[in-house]
């Protein structure tokens, strides 16, 4: 099933901790509903954007799936509102602030970053109210406003 014109259900439901464990990893009509959303909003945009084909590293978590992997179950993965992911040859801080500056979005996190092609980004994004809040997040330092390098 297709949530857009590039990004399918499979990419977003995909977990190799949940297939190695033998846990469940289905969403709902709600959840399909949110990722179809952070799909036509944010990943179709940043793949327009740059031309290049990429998967998401991370979708929808189940609760179960959440809390095998030490995350909240009310993470916006688990409301099918989130995705993480990187774009081949394109710096994360890039892609970050390129979202940053033209996208829509609920939550955008640039994770472990260290320079050129490290770490991920996180973006989230809601039907509605989205708060465009934009953080960093490294290991030992935590989370802090802003992208930061």
């Amino acid at each position: 099933m297709n949530l857009s014109k590039h990004f399918s259900l499979q990419e977003m439901t995909k977990s190799q901790t949940a297939v190695r464990k033998g846990i469940p990893n289905n969403p709902t009509d709600e959840h399909i509903e949110a990722m179809k959303l952070v799909c036509e909003h944010i990943l179709e945009p940043v793949r327009e954007q740059y031309g290049i084909p990429f998967t998401p590293s991370s979708g929808y978590r189940s609760g179960e799936l959440c809390i095998a992997i030490g995350s909240s179950v009310n993470s916006q993965h688990a409301k099918g509102e989130a995705a993480d992911f990187e774009v081949p040859t394109i710096s994360n801080m890039e892609l970050a602030g390129y979202i940053a500056g033209k996208l829509d979005f609920d939550q955008l996190i640039l994770e472990n970053y260290s320079g050129g092609n490290t770490g991920w980004v996180h973006c989230s994004y809601k039907a509605k109210d989205n708060r465009k809040e934009v953080l960093t997040y490294q290991k030992g330092l935590g989370y802090r406003k802003g992208l930061i390098a």
